[in-house]
C-alpha cells in the first residue's frame, strides 16, 4: 500500500540527511522511498484519476512541499533539495512523528496553512489536516462524492418521469454519445408499449448502414429485469434481423438475466440504472456544468528559459 503523504515526511528527511549536506534530486528521493516501503511496480506506476501523474510522485511531492514550507527542507534549484538545520534537529528526536501536526510549531508553516484553508458559503472551514490525503486528492474525492450523489438523484428523478419523457431522454442521450449521426429521423421510437418501457431504433452511423435496437424498462428500484425479459428482447431482435441491441433499465439485471444475455451470443449491451445515471451525468442529460475548476501547476520550463 502506498503511504499517505504525511507518512513520507520523516523518511524524506532521512534520505535528504544521508546526502551529508549535499543537494539531492527529487526523483532519486522518490525512488529511494519506493524501495524503503517495498512498493511493487504496480504501486509505483498507479496514477491519479487524471492519468497524468503517479500517486507516488504526487504524495512525495506534497510531503516535499510541506517540509519546505515549514523550513525543514531548502529548495536549491528545480527538483533539487537539501535538508536544513531545522530538518536535522527534527530527526534528532527519534520519537517525533513528523506530520502536519508537528509542522504547526513553525510560523512559516502556519502562514502557509492559513493561505490554503478556505471557508465555504456556510462558514465551515475546510482543512486538509483532518485526513491523510493530499489536497488535490481531497479535491478529486470531493468531486467523486458530489458526482455519485448527483447520479443517484438523477436516477431517482428519471424513474418518476413519464414514458414519453423517458423515451425522449434516452434518444437524446444516445445522440449525445455519438449515435444517430446528424440526419433527421436517425433515432426514433418504434411504438409506445404503455408498460413503462419503450422500443426504439437508432442509426449507429451517419448513413444509417447499421442500426441498433433499444429496449428500455423504467422500473423502480428492486424491480429487476429478468432472464425472460432478455429472451423476449432476443426474439424481437431476430424478427427485425438485427445484430445489435441495447437493453436499458433504471433498476438492475438479475444474475440469470446477465447470464442469459451472455449465453445468447447476440451482441446485447446491458445498461443498469447506475450506469445510465453516470452516462446522463457525463453527457449533461438532465444536468449542467455549474462551475469549472482548473488545477494549475508550475511551468518549470518557463522559469528555466
Amino acid at each position: 500500500m502506498i503511504p499517505n503523504y504525511q507518512e513520507f515526511m520523516r523518511p524524506f528527511l532521512e534520505v535528504a540527511l544521508a546526502a551529508n549536506g549535499k543537494e539531492i534530486k527529487l526523483r532519486n528521493i522518490i525512488n529511494e522511498l519506493a524501495d524503503k516501503f517495498n512498493l511493487t511496480e504496480d504501486e509505483r506506476e498507479e496514477t491519479l484519476p487524471s492519468g497524468k501523474q503517479s500517486i507516488l510522485d504526487n504524495r512525495v511531492g506534497w510531503a516535499r512541499t510541506y517540509l519546505s514550507k515549514a523550513g525543514l527542507l531548502e529548495v536549491t534549484r528545480r527538483a533539487h533539495f537539501k535538508i536544513t538545520d531545522r530538518g536535522i534537529n527534527a530527526l534528532k528526536d527519534k520519537q517525533a512523528v513528523i506530520d502536519n501536526k508537528y509542522l504547526k510549531q513553525f510560523d512559516e508553516f502556519i502562514a502557509f496553512k492559513d493561505q490554503k484553508n478556505v471557508t465555504t458559503s456556510h462558514d465551515i472551514e475546510v482543512n486538509d489536516d483532518i485526513d491523510d490525503i493530499t489536497p488535490d486528492e481531497a479535491l478529486r474525492l470531493a468531486y467523486k462524492t458530489i458526482n455519485n450523489s448527483l447520479a443517484q438523484d438523477i436516477l431517482e428523478r428519471t424513474r418518476k418521469v413519464t414514458p414519453a419523457f423517458f423515451e425522449d431522454l434516452l434518444i437524446e442521450l444516445l445522440i449525445a454519445m455519438g449515435y444517430g449521426g446528424t440526419g433527421e429521423g436517425a433515432a426514433h421510437a418504434l411504438g409506445k408499449t404503455g408498460d413503462n418501457g419503450i422500443d426504439g431504433v437508432i442509426d449507429q452511423d451517419p448513413l444509417g448502414v447499421d442500426q441498433i435496437y433499444i429496449q428500455a424498462k423504467r422500473y423502480a428500484e428492486g424491480n429487476n429485469v429478468s432472464a425472460g425479459d432478455i429472451r423476449d428482447f432476443f426474439g424481437a431482435l431476430n424478427l427485425k434481423k438485427a445484430q445489435k441491441g441495447i437493453f436499458i433499465t433504471t433498476s438492475e439485471f438479475t444474475a440469470s438475466a446477465k447470464k442469459t444475455a451472455q449465453d445468447l451470443g447476440t451482441r446485447i449491451v446491458l445498461i443498469n440504472g447506475t450506469e445510465l445515471a453516470k452516462l446522463m451525468l457525463r453527457y449533461n442529460i438532465g444536468s449542467r456544468d455549474e462551475q469549472v475548476l482548473h488545477l494549475k501547476k508550475i511551468d518549470e520550463e518557463f522559469f528555466e528559459g
